[in-house]
């Protein structure tokens, strides 16, 4: 049909098929590059950079930008698992296992490096997600004045988007630990803070999780 006065048609390929034809359970062969990625983010990044106050809006648009991303993930990667093992994980060591390996490896083809419960005692509702080398920081530079933006704020989004698509609503930010001394072994180490709210522990207490 054509299209109404001022609009544009909307086009399809001559084959007929557009994305929503495409396999869930696509393989390797349709990873998109390094190259290819760290040029569609650094784009990401400059759109997010205009009209903002500082460094901790910056983060936070860049956190927002990737939550909604999270959330579709949980479900395409579970849709992918197979059938034995499509439930969605049910406690909080679950849910952090499935996003340190299968969610990392699915976004940047390893799994994070380490995965650690708060010391603390007065914050037993915080874990620590570890990437010693976020990809996400690799290929973007940022003016001197924002030299302590964490563009892993964008990973934050997607972890905490992951976490509440599961029904554990959480806080997630990203926080760099890595040391700018010459010869440091991980100079970008990063630190995923994700902080559950309180109803999340309530309901594990209710179920007895981690008891016994």
């Amino acid at each position: 049909m054509p299209g109404k006065a001022g609009t544009k048609e909307l086009r399809y390929p001559s084959n007929g098929k557009t994305i929503y034809h495409r396999p869930l359970a696509r393989g390797r062969t349709s990873e998109l590059s390094q190259a290819s990625f760290a040029y569609l983010f650094s784009e990401m990044v400059s759109y997010a950079q205009k009209r903002v106050t500082g460094i901790s809006d910056l983060e936070n648009r860049l956190n927002v930008q990737g939550h909604p991303i999270g959330v579709k993930l949980l479900d395409l990667l579970l849709i992918r698992e197979p059938p034995r093992s499509q439930a969605r994980p049910l406690t909080i060591v679950a849910l952090l296992h499935f996003i340190k390996g299968a969610v990392f490896q699915h976004l940047f083809g390893r799994a994070a490096d380490g995965l650690e419960k708060s010391s603390d005692a007065n914050t037993p509702d915080e874990y620590l997600i570890i990437d010693n080398e976020p990809l996400v920081n690799a290929y973007v530079s940022v003016p001197r004045d924002m030299d302590k933006l964490s563009c892993a704020a964008f990973v934050a989004g997607i972890v905490e988007g992951v976490c509440d698509g599961a029904a554990f609503p959480a806080r997630v930010t990203a926080h760099t630990v890595g040391g700018k001394e010459e010869g440091e072994m991980w100079p970008g180490k990063t630190v995923f803070l994700v902080k559950f709210q309180g109803e999340v522990l309530e309901r594990e207490a209710l179920l007895g999780v981690g008891k016994g």
